[in-house]
C-alpha cells in the first residue's frame, strides 16, 4: 500500500476574501454616501441658465419697464413679439417662466390694471430670477413697474 507523503493543498484564505469583499463593499457605500449627498445639495438649487439667456433676459426687463408707461396698443404688440422671441430662443425654461411674469406685469402695468405688481413682488422675482444667472456673470436686474 502507498502511503501520501505530500502536504495536503491549502483552502481558499478565509480572511483575506473577507477583507477583500468588506473593502469592496465599503467603496461602494462609500460612492453611494458621496452620490446622495452631491443630490441633497444640489436638489434645491435653480437651474443655471446661459450668458446669452441671461443678457436676452436683462434686455426684455429693460424694455418691459418703458413699455409699462407707454400706450396700450405698443404694449400688446412688445408682449407678444417679445414672447415669441423668448420662447423661440431662451433654452432655460426656469428663467423663462420669471421673465414671462414680468412681461405680464409690464402689459397689466400698461393698462393701469388692479393687476400690477408691488415693489416687493418684483425684487422677489428679482432674487429667483437673479439665481439661475449666477454662474453666467450676468447680474438681473428688474426695475420696478408702475410702483
Amino acid at each position: 500500500m502507498a502511503t501520501i507523503t505530500s502536504t495536503p493543498t491549502a483552502g481558499p484564505n478565509r480572511t483575506r476574501n473577507r477583507l477583500i469583499l468588506g473593502a469592496v463593499a465599503g467603496a461602494v457605500v462609500a460612492a453611494l454616501a458621496a452620490g446622495g449627498a452631491y443630490w441633497w445639495q444640489d436638489r434645491d438649487e435653480p437651474s443655471q441658465a446661459s450668458a446669452e439667456d441671461c443678457r436676452l433676459a436683462q434686455r426684455i426687463v429693460t424694455e418691459a419697464a418703458g413699455i409699462a408707461a407707454g400706450p396700450v396698443p405698443e404694449a400688446e404688440k412688445w408682449w407678444k413679439e417679445t414672447g415669441d422671441e423668448r420662447r423661440a430662443t431662451m433654452e432655460d425654461g426656469y428663467l423663462g417662466a420669471k421673465i414671462s411674469r414680468y412681461e405680464g406685469w409690464a402689459l397689466e402695468t400698461a393698462k393701469k390694471s388692479a393687476e400690477t405688481p408691488s415693489a416687493k413682488d418684483v425684487k422677489s422675482l428679482q432674487e429667483e430670477a437673479r439665481g439661475h444667472c449666477v454662474d453666467s456673470g450676468v447680474t438681473l436686474t428688474l426695475p420696478p413697474l408702475g410702483s
